[in-house]
């Protein structure tokens, strides 16, 4: 590995958002780079060891409001009707109830719903993930709160 492919990776790590990485090379050639540390890049070669410091970009704060974490099996509590379907999560992200501040929910309560119909947004790492029904029937009950943040296997919305 030349120099120019250790400064291009130095600089990506640099742009990423990723805090370590860690390479080994079949020819025993290791790179480890850490972002937040004095030393950030380590590599190492049989007989010898090179350290080099990659630029850092002081880290922005914002102040955010905190939100409480929505668990699984909170939600599950009260479901003893068996003829409910139930939407759930399928990542770890904030429940959106429409596109954007200013419009109207996807669905409501008492709604009719159909198979492929969107009904809300989980944002997971800056993407918005469109959560469609996989079902046909009426909106029983909507099971969290806007920009609240939902586990995997979360329920959703109860539809009957």
């Amino acid at each position: 590995m030349d120099y120019k492919d250790i400064k291009k990776l130095m600089d990506d790590m640099g742009d990423s958002k990723i805090d370590s990485l860690e390479i080994e090379f079949p020819e025993g050639v290791k790179i480890k780079m850490k972002k937040n540390t004095e030393k950030e890049v380590v590599i190492t070669a049989p007989g010898n060891i090179i350290e080099a410091s990659a630029p850092m970009t002081p880290p922005t704060v914002r102040k955010t409001e905190e939100k409480a974490l929505v668990k699984p099996e909170e939600k599950l509590e009260n479901n003893v009707e068996e003829n409910l379907k139930i939407v759930k999560s399928p990542m770890v992200g904030t429940f959106y109830a429409s596109s954007s501040p200013d419009k109207a929910p996807f669905v409501s309560v008492g709604e009719k719903v159909h198979k492929g119909q969107v009904l809300c947004i989980v944002e997971a790492m800056k993407l918005m993930n469109e959560i469609e029904s996989e079902f046909d029937g009426e909106i029983v009950e909507i099971c969290v709160k806007n920009e609240d943040v939902v586990e995997y296997g979360t329920p959703l919305f109860k539809i009957k």
